[in-house]
């Protein structure tokens, strides 16, 4: 029993050592390439054993101190062999790949010119004062819009009423409601709206419609229109249902987010671990290694550990970074290796999709993949997540590829994104004035060779913002 105590307390004090150098592996594999570049420059920062390679790839470095090296640390010299072999390692593997070629002038250039050319996108708020400061008002007036523009949100909606801005500032009720109705002749049209009726109407008496049928139908039968009941407002307004259709449609034109348009876009800049190209009829992978700082350890910190005059404390805290540093360097390394491995075999087993499209992807799972290339399933895992790949197709998040799929009648493989693909095809080109229901798409997909359940389709469909049969129709 003592026996087994002491073994356990042995492993657990292992996992205790090992816990930060395996956490940071696992950090390293499933950071995106610019986390992963972030994360590599915080760990030079605190690790002073760490440098970046300025030389060419291929470039003599410097020799190692002969002497001095002879009187170092014989237990050590053992790491510093396996350091430099995987040194060599990481500078042949770099090398490989032309993503680490160096830019021309040219090519930096024109790289430094779009990110001149992109421009501050303005605001709604700004664009909003803007058009105040070009209005005559006195002093109070002005203040009492500035607070109704703090209160308009991204989408141009007014969040706060007159009433609730008058108790919170003291300002006058009647004050707000007559620069609310300013501010609601700015542009955008239908900026400043308290919800989307008086939105839509405001677009409307913009545009002169004030007395049309669109109008009407927006002010007086809103309810009905937002869940497209058309025959009851038909019934109810005296007209045919298909004049209730056209000013539907062109209801429709309408902009219910007047203020998106001085909404930023998100900045979200993809970029990809992984690009493949098609070269001589056979699709390449080459991985995007630009970002990743090319690490090697200070040859002024082997030349410390070589020299006698130091003690050990300097010695432990050498070894202990160049340790840390080489254990980083590995897990780069080894993260770029599973990640081209499950690269390969993605686009073994996606050929027919990179050459038709997604609706030609074919079921695939992490546990085959896994299987394939000798991982654990939570491996693959970590190292899909965040990362895109650069196909003929287009830029696809990797857990894309990964989807589980039906059988078909032929004993084809087929995958839930090509099921999709062909409901939504199937809705496109229906009778609008007969659109098909959940059955009847079942019915046609088994007719294909396809099983699928009602309900498995009404998800499908709600996944592919679809809206209801019935909500579709077309008079």
């Amino acid at each position: 029993m003592a026996g087994q105590g002491m073994h356990q307390s042995q492993n657990l004090s292992l996992q205790q050592v090992l816990a930060p150098q395996l956490q940071q592996s696992l950090l390293i594999l499933q950071a995106p390439l610019l986390e992963l570049r972030n994360l590599v420059q915080q760990e030079m920062e605190v690790n002073p054993v760490l440098e970046e390679l300025a030389t060419e790839i291929g470039s003599d470095e410097g020799e190692e101190p002969k002497s001095e090296t002879e009187k170092a640390d014989e237990n050590f010299k053992e790491e510093f062999d396996q350091l430099a072999k995987l040194d060599e390692e990481w500078r042949d593997y770099m090398a490989q790949s032309s993503s680490y070629s160096a830019r021309s002038q040219d090519e930096e250039e024109k790289r430094q010119f779009f990110f001149d050319s992109i421009a501050t996108q303005e605001t709604l708020q700004q664009h909003l004062m803007g058009q105040l400061n070009q209005t005559a008002l006195n002093a109070d007036d002005r203040k009492t819009a500035e607070v109704i523009i703090g209160n308009i949100d991204d989408s141009g909606f007014l969040q706060s009423s007159p009433e609730d801005m008058s108790m919170n500032t003291g300002i006058a009720q009647e004050d707000f409601e007559n620069m609310l109705t300013l501010i609601q002749s700015f542009y955008p049209p239908g900026v400043g709206a308290r919800d989307l009726r008086e939105c839509l109407l405001i677009q409307l008496k913009r545009e002169g419609k004030q007395n049309s049928l669109e109008y009407k139908i927006i002010s007086d039968h809103m309810a009905d229109l937002g869940k497209r009941r058309f025959p009851e407002i038909a019934r109810r307004m005296g007209l045919s249902v298909e004049q209730v259709q056209k000013c539907a449609n062109n209801i429709a034109q309408l902009d219910p987010r007047p203020g998106q348009i001085f909404a930023e876009s998100p900045q979200n800049y993809v970029l990809p671990d992984v690009t493949v190209e098609k070269i001589d009829g056979e699709y390449q992978i080459v991985l995007n290694g630009e970002q990743i700082p090319h690490l090697r350890i200070s040859n002024t910190y082997k030349d410390i550990m070589a020299q006698d005059g130091n003690g050990s404390e300097v010695k432990d805290y050498i070894r202990d970074k160049i340790r840390s540093g080489k254990f980083l360097i590995k897990s780069i390394h080894q993260r770029q290796q599973t990640i081209s491995n499950i690269a390969h075999q993605i686009v073994s087993r996606q050929r027919e999709f990179l050459d038709e499209g997604s609706a030609h992807l074919k079921p695939m799972t992490m546990v085959q993949i896994a299987d394939a290339v000798g991982v654990h399933e939570t491996t693959v895992s970590r190292a899909i997540s965040g990362k895109y790949m650069s196909t003929p197709q287009g830029v696809y998040e990797m857990k894309y590829f990964f989807t589980p799929g039906y059988q078909t009648s032929s004993g084809e493989a087929m995958s839930n994104t090509s099921v999709k693909e062909a409901i939504l095809d199937l809705v496109k080109n229906e009778d609008g004035s007969s659109p098909l229901s959940d059955k009847e798409i079942v019915e046609i997909l088994s007719e294909r060779g396809i099983p699928i359940a009602r309900r498995t389709v009404a998800k499908y469909r709600t996944e592919l913002n679809i809206l209801p049969s019935n909500m579709r129709r077309k008079y």
